[in-house]
């Protein structure tokens, strides 16, 4: 497979038919970039190491060819694997402050610290890439600083969008702004590769400003310590909190590594402003009940994380008693309900308060519903629609959405098909196997074998 100067391919290897583990190649005149490089997680009962990532092999075969690594966004299923397939790729690795920030940390954990290529990207820059002409538009997230990819060549033009929402006040950094997006309906997009996880959700996403009252009102409410659980890579919600237990005259701590990283990264990118400092978790015993609010790791019932051993009473810095409140501020992802509600079993035998989503407007999705799916193609006005990021449902209600915003083509498929976006769109099926890598320390083994077109033929997303 050599693509040649007329050409601009999409294959995915991660991530298309299915959601987390984000692994994308754009190819043209002979030129390879990758976009994302992310991991997922082992659900209960699923064969191979709790870590597992995309196998690169594809790719690994032509690391000559193989111009940048681009990474759109701070979250696990977009960079988390980068640390552990960087020694098989050896590119030049480009992202945003905030992302360099966590990246930089994962890579020290697997000692490669100060020997990866970081190159940092502002919004709205752009930079040629071999053939590659890319530039960097912001987009807002559950994670700062996450960026679509305006990608140009001679053969055609691609907008990837990564993870997306519109949020007219996303706490933490600027809103999108229209008309960046709408200036490339003017030069022409050949195709838009874009996130589906709520495209089967009607409406429009809730603005992270608007969980503020709902989350004042359960924290105000409880009579003794508070442990709010979220997703730990959404500094505006820590933001939203910390506002939280300035008006209810608690003071805040973190539980949790992937917490504390979080933090150290936003204070690093300068997006880290709560007028008061964190208390340290081992300061916490020293408080009264009623003055703690505490954000522990674990929302989706991970074994080991924060809440987990609050959960288990083997936490070292915390102990929980009867009349304590346990807020989660997340959403259950499909696959956790099973983990998820044996903690929810043990947090009712300590007798502890448990507050979720269905009782109050305290979470916010970081990915786009319909109504924001149909204004970004308004905007863009792409010829061909390629959703990703999704399983089969989630596609093919996107594809339905695009149709409906006005997009001539949509383009279903999973990983290892070959879509061809320019000079005349089509998907070569299975084209390439795909596999997965589990991490088992710092070792990784296949988890499952590439797949041939045979034994692919039952699973394809229908058109």
């Amino acid at each position: 497979m050599h693509p040649d100067s007329e050409d601009l391919w999409f294959l995915p290897l991660g991530g298309t038919g299915e959601i987390g583990m984000n692994l994308n190649l754009y190819g043209h005149a002979g030129r390879w970039l990758m976009v994302d490089c992310g991991v997922t997680f082992a659900k209960e009962g699923q064969a191979g190491p709790h870590v597992q990532m995309a196998d690169p092999e594809f790719i690994v075969q032509r690391r000559d060819d193989l111009e940048a690594l681009l990474v759109t966004h701070a979250h696990e299923d977009h960079v988390g694997a980068v640390a552990h397939l960087w020694p098989r790729l050896g590119c030049r690795v480009i992202t945003s402050g905030f992302t360099a920030a966590i990246l930089t940390r994962k890579l020290a954990e697997v000692g490669l610290a100060g020997q990866v290529p970081i190159e940092v990207m502002e919004s709205g820059a752009r930079s040629l890439l071999g053939p590659f002409d890319v530039q960097w538009l912001r987009l807002t997230h559950s994670i700062p600083e996450a960026h679509a990819l305006m990608i140009r060549t001679a053969a055609g033009k691609v907008l990837h969008t990564g993870d997306w929402k519109l949020d007219p006040d996303p706490v933490v950094g600027d809103a999108t702004v229209a008309s960046a997006f709408e200036a490339l309906a003017e030069e022409g997009v050949d195709a838009m590769v874009c996130d589906s996880t709520n495209a089967m959700v009607a409406g429009h996403s809730t603005s992270e400003a608007e969980l503020l009252p709902g989350l004042t009102r359960v924290v105000g409410e409880a009579r003794g310590r508070v442990v709010v659980t979220a997703f730990g890579s959404n500094i505006a919600r820590l933001h939203t909190l910390a506002q939280v237990a300035l008006a209810t005259g608690r003071h805040m701590s973190v539980l949790g590594r992937s917490l504390h990283n979080m933090v150290a990264a936003a204070r690093e990118a300068c997006l880290w402003h709560p007028v008061r400092d964190l208390v340290p978790a081992r300061e916490l015993g020293y408080l009264p009940r009623e003055e703690i609010l505490v954000v522990a790791t674990g929302s989706q019932g991970d074994p080991g994380a924060a809440l987990d051993r609050l959960a288990r009473g083997s936490h070292p810095d915390l102990e929980l008693e009867t009349g304590d409140r346990v807020v989660f501020s997340s959403r259950v992802i499909p696959g956790n309900e099973d983990g998820l509600n044996r903690l929810l079993r043990r947090l009712e035998q300590q007798r502890v308060e448990v507050v979720t989503a269905e009782d109050a407007l305290i979470h916010a999705s970081g990915h786009p519903c319909q109504d924001e799916l149909r204004t970004l193609y308004r905007w863009v006005r792409p010829k061909t629609a390629v959703p990703v990021h999704g399983e089969p449902p989630h596609l093919a209600a996107h594809a339905v959405v695009a149709r409906e915003a006005g997009v001539p083509l949509q383009l279903l498929g999973r990983n290892g098909d070959l879509f061809l976006l320019a000079p005349v769109a089509g998907v070569r099926r299975g084209l390439v196997g795909c596999g997965r890598l589990g991490l088992t320390g710092n070792r990784l083994e296949r988890v499952a074998g590439r797949m041939a077109e045979d034994e692919r033929a039952s699973t394809k997303v229908s058109e």
